[in-house]
């Protein structure tokens, strides 16, 4: 009987995330070359509305997907029902039969590893032959059991890069204009993309003066003080702000009282709200940007480290599935930091599954206020090396595959 693989990608996007497309289809039509690689279009909801792409069907190279930014299938937040909803997942079964699907990969960060993780026992619930295996991925470098996640290397990269770029505009203009830059970084509860500014910073030069974690209840007094001591120690002042920054009760900084489909709380602007702050308390004249899609798009500055970390669990987890293992995820596991080594290994998503990693404590300065060469450590070979996209026109040259939706029957 035909073993045909279903592959979706699912959550926020990474500048990466095709890689691991590449790797597993890759990998996987080298070891079973008749069999159907079938995509969701926008993640699980293509399955879900019968709206199913056929690689077969594209008559692009592959190697595309090396090239472009974002989810080129499209991705989604939709969070599937309890496995008490016996009636939703027969007839989801029904569809995967019908398809002749045996093999399940879900692209994706805590959400997606869920959504697998609730696929893999509906599976076995209903004795239907699945491996359904989670392929990690997330900017916010999240997940548990993993070292890091694919995704996030290139957004620390990114912003590292842009800090250094923007404290270096600021410190030329300081003395007789703008004193404080905001930026404000993803992360809602923890705080490993603002931890990545710190790698802006050298012995000799501090580019990042300031980095607000949601790890660390937000002390107004002492931050206020802190910012003030960078005035008239240099000048001027950059800070780093992650959305997820909560009050000294807990409460999210920016928290707008609103949530998504998983029940996560939307955030409103805190860099304005931090520079409202400084602004009234101490008379200083603030600057502040967002980085929102541009820290996870950024594929013209992506990490080679990141991209080869991207491809390999995307192998990684067909061979998982073609070994027979269902309810895994490939995880990377750290040898050294230097040289910079590691390996791939396999976790049962019970460990995984709506569980976050937080920056520890170990990571952060006394003051905290910033990260100490601990925390450098391990962030710094996660951003090594270049791995530019093509250009043409002097713009980035981002080719989509052909894609053709199976018809409905």
């Amino acid at each position: 009987m035909k073993k045909n693989l279903f592959y979706a990608q699912s959550g926020g996007v990474t500048s990466i995330i095709n890689c691991s497309a590449y790797g597993l289809f890759s990998h996987f039509r080298k070891k079973n070359p008749f069999s159907k690689i079938l995509i969701g279009k926008n993640g699980i909801s293509g399955l879900i509305s019968d709206e199913i792409y056929d690689l077969a069907l594209s008559k692009k190279p592959l190697e595309l997907l090396l090239q472009s930014p974002g989810a080129m299938f499209g991705s989604c937040r939709l969070k599937l029902p309890e496995l008490s909803d016996k009636y939703f997942y027969e007839n989801l079964f029904k569809k995967f039969d019908k398809k002749s699907i045996r093999y399940f990969f879900y692209n994706g960060g805590n959400d997606s590893a869920d959504t697998c993780l609730k696929i893999h026992l509906a599976s076995k619930m209903l004795g239907y032959d699945l491996q359904a295996v989670a392929i990690p991925k997330t900017v916010d470098n999240d997940l548990v059991v993993t070292d890091n996640c694919p995704g996030f290397g290139s957004v620390a990269k990114y912003i590292a890069t842009s800090c250094k770029e923007a404290s270096l505009d600021l410190k030329s203009m300081c003395r007789t204009s703008t004193k404080i830059f905001i930026f404000e970084v993803m992360g809602r509860h923890s705080g490993w993309i603002a931890a990545s500014s710190e790698l802006a910073n050298n012995e000799n030069e501090i580019y990042v003066h300031k980095i607000l974690l949601p790890e660390i209840k937000f002390d107004q007094d002492r931050f206020l003080k802190g910012v003030s001591d960078d005035i008239y120690r240099f000048g001027y002042s950059v800070i780093v702000v992650s959305e997820g920054l909560k009050d000294q009760k807990g409460n999210f900084f920016s928290d707008s009282n609103e949530t998504d489909s998983f029940g996560h709380a939307q955030l409103g602007g805190v860099a304005p709200k931090i520079s409202s702050l400084i602004s009234n308390q101490l008379k200083l004249k603030c600057h502040w940007s967002v980085a929102d899609y541009l820290q996870r798009s950024a594929r013209h500055i992506s990490s080679k480290t990141d991209i080869e970390q991207a491809i390999q669990v995307g192998e990684k987890a067909s061979i998982i599935a073609l070994q027979g293992f269902s309810g895994f995820m490939p995880v990377i596991k750290r040898i050294s930091n230097n040289p910079y080594s590691w390996l791939l290994e396999k976790a049962d998503l019970r460990l995984i599954a709506n569980k976050e990693k937080k920056v520890p404590t170990s990571f952060i300065e006394k003051d905290n206020f910033r990260i100490n060469n601990l925390g450098k450590e391990y962030l710094s070979p996660l951003i090594q090396g270049e791995s530019f996209p093509y250009f043409e026109n002097g713009l980035p040259k981002y080719q989509q595959l052909d894609l053709h939706i199976l018809p409905k029957n």
